[in-house]
């Protein structure tokens, strides 16, 4: 079952760990689209809106678009980012055309759905340069859920991941789609900024 939003708000966490950890994860995230330098995102799977309005807050000139399949999430997304576009939407059957954006990005969406290959495919015909996904980095997310005592009936799985990828697994998903990857780790999460060509 995909589920809409997150089920730990991390991004509003006033734990000095969870911060210091989303502080490492957003500079990690801001190397990568300073790198590829676009002047439209589309962020797929966006969920509540907090990676756009941290990218706006430090790019106010960046054009930035959302797409999430919750209503729910959508309606806080747009509480957050009240002049921003966003689109109620599969992850499967993006409406935008081929090559509509500069970069698209799928933070921490992958994880979430039975079949991740379709849905890079579709993240790769809308962009015409590159794809940011971002991931948890397993196993040691699921540790620092046990170490929360959170979800040990589950070994620390996240309700709702159907994916645990290690940093090997997640080079080779991504191996089978694209030619060119950067990848790197930020302690709980791997993010991979991927040329399409």
């Amino acid at each position: 079952m995909n589920r809409g939003g997150n089920i730990y708000n991390k991004y509003e966490s006033r734990n000095p760990v969870t911060a210091l950890l989303m502080r490492r994860f957003f500079r990690a995230l801001d190397s990568l689209v300073d790198e590829a330098g676009p002047g439209r995102i589309l962020d797929v799977g966006c969920g509540e809106g907090y990676v756009i309005k941290h990218l706006r807050e430090r790019n106010n000139d960046l054009i930035i678009e959302g797409i999430d399949n919750s209503r729910k999430v959508l309606d806080k997304a747009r509480e957050l980012n009240p002049d921003v576009k966003f689109t109620q939407a599969s992850i499967y059957s993006i409406p935008k055309n081929n090559d509509s954006f500069d970069l698209v990005l799928a933070s921490e969406v992958l994880e979430h759905i039975k079949n991740p290959d379709p849905a890079i495919e579709e993240l790769k015909r809308v962009s015409k340069k590159q794809v940011l996904i971002t991931v948890p980095n397993e196993p040691f997310f699921r540790i620092a859920n046990v170490i929360r005592l959170k979800y040990l009936l589950r070994a620390g799985n996240t309700p709702g991941h159907v994916h645990n990828w290690t940093r090997p697994a997640f080079r080779n998903l991504l191996g089978k789609h694209f030619n060119k990857t950067e990848t790197i780790s930020s302690n709980l999460w791997q993010l991979a900024l991927c040329d399409i060509v």
